[in-house]
């Protein structure tokens, strides 16, 4: 881990808005997504059966969940967005996690857990085992592509809902393999209690065992609409893994916060309790809609990014369905799921993502937002029932309403803020409807010749509607 933190501030917000308008386009070269070189490659294995301490139980989330209507957007999202820094020379940070309270939590893939408050930013601990992956000089003047920790680090957080009466916070990260890997690295789950001296001390692991590799460790982590925590996992290298629900590389889970599975998840044949969906290949964004729908977003190869609706003991085809002309080939009475969205050979590189409803930038709200890494953007993603009126697509903007998709919803994708911040790791809505993105620009991928990684780099921003 790096010792500039001492050199790290809050920036001053007033006078600090940029104006930024929208350019560009996604990449279309169809080579692998931004976070992954293609498929091939050795994995970490499955995990040898060690078991995981039982954790201390915590309480569960006073959470009551009533669905409630909205309406999609028929007009076409803002393309001119103010922009103000507020916190820079982070190190490749990679989540954040929003408080009631307001407190913003943010990761580094170096191993860093740090909180943003009051206009200050403040390391609150390490993960003991939590590998340092690495990052380049802000300075980088070529694209090394990996660093050493690859894409495994410090990934997801989460704060409990019931923060700060409850100062429990979870992190997803990549660990050396002592609880029961397979290889060298192993990903794993753990809480840690924030009103210790040292919460590091305090750690004890929700679930662990999760396969991790260079690539394709998942990582996003969010409670969702009832109080449990999701979790998205990467295949790790190891496509066979995510086509069986007994293994938990490419699923989406979905467990209590001591770790259980979710009493109501799916009863799948030979499946795991904890997996709530299986089939996916890379997945790093969970969101829900106001009625409760959970859609979540991944990593394609050579392009093929999905973005899908997610249904209890969904199979959503990975290794074996991923192109357009494999989901048209599939008989009428497939278990395979069909996605919302499939980019086919454009490069999204989706990550983290949010369904925003603020009104700090009021043009976006009621659609989904995704962060784009290799096409280094944000996406707002307008999802319309059937026979809704649709947004138009404009300059840029990109239908999803193939036959072969998923019908619950026809997806207008516009692409915002191209090459503007460069890699876009996260977006997530504060407590007062304010729209915070971070880059990771200082990841070892970032093209020199886009102008990134840049000085100041890797930033927290706020995004808000132009004045």
């Amino acid at each position: 881990m790096s010792n500039d933190w001492s050199r790290r501030r809050a920036l001053a917000v007033a006078g600090g808005a940029l104006l930024a308008g929208c350019s560009g386009a996604p990449s279309t070269d169809g080579t692998a997504d931004g976070d992954d070189p293609g498929d091939d490659g050795p994995g970490d294995g499955d995990p040898d059966g060690t078991p995981t301490p039982e954790p201390t139980p915590v309480p569960e989330p006073e959470t009551e969940f009533t669905p409630e209507e909205w309406t999609a957007p028929t007009d076409a999202p803002a393309t001119e967005v103010e922009r103000t820094v507020l916190v820079e020379n982070l190190e490749v940070p990679w989540d954040l996690s929003v408080a009631s309270n307001g407190d913003v939590f943010v990761t580094e893939r170096v191993g860093r857990v740090s909180r943003f408050a009051g206009g200050d930013v403040d390391a609150v601990f390490t993960p003991a085992d939590a590998i340092d992956a690495g990052s380049v000089p802000a300075d980088q003047d070529e694209q090394q592509w990996w660093v050493d920790g690859g894409e495994g680090g410090t990934l997801g957080v989460a704060v409990h809902p019931d923060y700060p009466d409850v100062e429990v916070l979870y992190v997803y990260y990549t660990a050396n393999a002592e609880d029961g890997g397979g290889g060298d690295r192993v990903n794993r789950v753990s809480r840690f209690d924030l009103s210790a001296d040292d919460p590091a001390a305090t750690e004890e692991v929700v679930v662990g065992s999760i396969p991790a590799n260079q690539y394709h460790n998942g990582g996003r982590i969010a409670f969702g609409p009832r109080g449990y925590l999701w979790i998205t996992t990467g295949d790790a290298g190891e496509k066979p893994m995510a086509a069986d629900p007994g293994a938990l590389p490419g699923s989406v889970l979905r467990v209590t916060v001591n770790g259980e599975g979710a009493p109501d998840n799916p009863e799948v044949d030979g499946g795991d309790p904890r997996v709530f969906s299986y089939g996916h290949r890379n997945p790093q964004g969970i969101v829900w809609l106001p009625d409760g729908t959970p859609i979540a977003n991944e990593h394609g190869p050579s392009g093929r990014d999905e973005v899908n609706r997610l249904v209890a003991g969904g199979d959503y085809g990975w290794p074996e369905v991923r192109t357009a002309d494999e989901y048209r080939g599939l008989e009428t009475d497939s278990a395979v799921r069909r996605p919302l969205v499939n980019t086919q050979k454009s490069t999204w590189a989706p990550t983290g993502s949010l369904f925003y409803t603020g009104d700090g930038l009021p043009s976006w709200s009621n659609r989904m937002v995704i962060g784009g890494l290799r096409s280094q953007q944000v996406i707002v993603a307008t999802l319309s029932p059937p026979d809704a009126e649709r947004p138009p697509l404009g300059d840029r903007g990109r239908r999803f309403d193939a036959g072969w998709l998923d019908d619950a919803y026809t997806v207008t994708a516009h692409p915002r803020l191209t090459d503007v911040l460069g890699r876009v790791r996260h977006v997530e809505q504060g407590v007062d409807g304010e729209l915070y993105a971070i880059t990771s620009n200082r990841d070892g991928r970032s093209a020199s010749d886009d102008g990134f990684p840049r000085s100041n780099d890797d930033v927290l921003v706020r995004l808000e509607g132009a004045r």
